[in-house]
């Protein structure tokens, strides 16, 4: 039995998707436990492409039971043309799909307050996906929030709601100068949602610990990255929720004894999406090489990454705060027609020399990346099944990497199929004790 978190180790878009698909294999559950449809899984198998925003990627495996925690924030929406598009490739999900009664619904004036909001910060913008995510976690803390088990409770949901429009509708009146919404609309629209979702219900506390009473493999599946953290991230410019390994213990319910394992998910060289700093980020023809090489585009928005060399400051700082006990370094195959390869090994700031990332949000946004650079190894990757198989050169690459960021790279993904990776250590088969120092 191993309970194992894989989380996104940069800002996002590492490749997770692939990832969680193929450790899937290994595990008997499968966990969503931060974020929403703002997030954006990929997986190729075969001649299929699958995008999944809300739904686990395991949901691919027959027989893995797959759930969302009531850390994410869900929009009922979304959720139902998922599955609906699940069903109509194929993809049988019956009982296997559960869902936490305390996770929060996005409610209509969510995504409004997002868009509109967004349109008054002007220059200081966010760049968030508009889907509401943010002012559903704001309703969260505030404790006006309406979750899953209150679409099945027809008086709380009707008194939440009346409660909630008297003060977004003021807001879209006073300061939006916008129309309101009609609540009782809004509470049948709702209500019909409780309906539909309420088979799905279950106690995922529950389910994780008779999971691990039963001795099966638990995979914890992150969103989003850990510079998107909303407390550990490059705030203000992050997600609402706790991307981070230790997210997953509060976006689930279960004590941090019973996680085992902690793979991050990291590129062979860096994006990000929306606004915010980026200090090795590249504004000429070689950063357009990453983008076009790696088909960075969002897969939620569309929108295109901004693209740089590979930050190990970043991944020193996201290996400290989550713990990681491997790595997955995603995306090599990029940089395979690539003559020369920059690695950031530190910061300049003031004249200072920084190892570390700075506490200051000012300071990291004006860093100077201090590069290393290394020669590249212009061969193909992608038929590499074994470390021996890539080209020397290459190794070289991964080794460097792995010293910088002082953990070990457990598996080397050359391709965006399933069998276009490079397994070298199972993460289930791992657990505690495996950090590299």
């Amino acid at each position: 039995m191993s309970s194992l978190i894989v989380v996104g180790a940069q800002w996002g878009d590492e490749g997770k998707g692939k990832v969680v698909d193929l450790l899937t294999d290994h595990a008997n559950v499968v966990i969503r436990y931060a974020g929403g449809h703002n997030a954006g899984h990929t997986i190729i198998t075969g001649s299929e492409k699958y995008i999944l925003h809300l739904i686990p990627s395991g949901i691919l495996h027959r027989g893995k039971l797959c759930c969302l925690g009531n850390g994410m924030v869900l929009d009922p929406e979304a959720f139902l043309k998922e599955l609906k598009a699940l069903d109509k490739r194929g993809v049988k999900i019956g009982k296997r799909l559960k869902v936490s009664p305390d996770i929060h619904i996005i409610m209509p004036y969510h995504k409004t307050i997002d868009l509109e909001s967004e349109k008054l910060r002007g220059k200081r913008k966010i760049g968030t996906t508009g889907r509401g995510i943010g002012p559903a976690y704001v309703d969260k803390v505030a404790r006006t929030g309406i979750r899953l088990a209150d679409l099945c409770d027809r008086k709380v949901l009707k008194d939440k709601i009346e409660h909630n429009l008297a003060e977004k509708n003021f807001i879209y009146k006073n300061i939006y100068k916008i129309g309101t919404l009609d609540g009782a609309a809004v509470y049948r629209r709702f209500l019909k949602f409780g309906r539909l979702l309420e088979p799905y219900v279950a106690d995922i506390s529950k389910i994780v610990d008779d999971a691990r009473k039963k001795g099966q493999n638990i995979l914890f599946e992150g969103a989003q990255g850990t510079m998107l953290d909303v407390d550990h991230g490059s705030y203000p410019f992050v997600t609402s929720s706790n991307a981070i390994a230790g997210g997953a213990c509060t976006g689930i319910g279960m004590g941090p004894t019973a996680v085992d394992s902690v793979l991050g998910i990291i590129k062979a060289y860096t994006t990000r999406v929306g606004e915010g700093p980026f200090p090795t980020e590249l504004h000429d023809d070689v950063g357009e090489q990453l983008r076009d090489g790696g088909s960075e585009y969002g897969s939620t928005t569309g929108r295109p990454r901004r693209c740089g060399w590979f930050d190990t400051v970043v991944a020193r700082y996201s290996n400290r705060i989550n713990g990681f006990t491997g790595l997955a370094l995603t995306k090599l195959d990029v940089l395979d027609p690539f003559s020369e390869i920059k690695v950031a090994t530190g910061y300049r700031y003031k004249g200072k020399l920084l190892k570390e990332m700075p506490a200051s949000s000012e300071a990291f946004s004006e860093a100077v990346p201090v590069y290393r650079t290394v020669k590249g190894w212009e061969k193909s990757t992608c038929e590499a099944r074994t470390f021996k198989d890539l080209p020397p050169r290459a190794r070289d690459y991964v080794r460097l990497l792995e010293d910088l960021s002082e953990c070990k790279f457990q598996i080397i993904s050359t391709g965006a199929r399933r069998d276009e990776t490079i397994l070298r250590e199972n993460p289930f088969g791992k657990g505690r004790g495996s950090r590299r120092r």
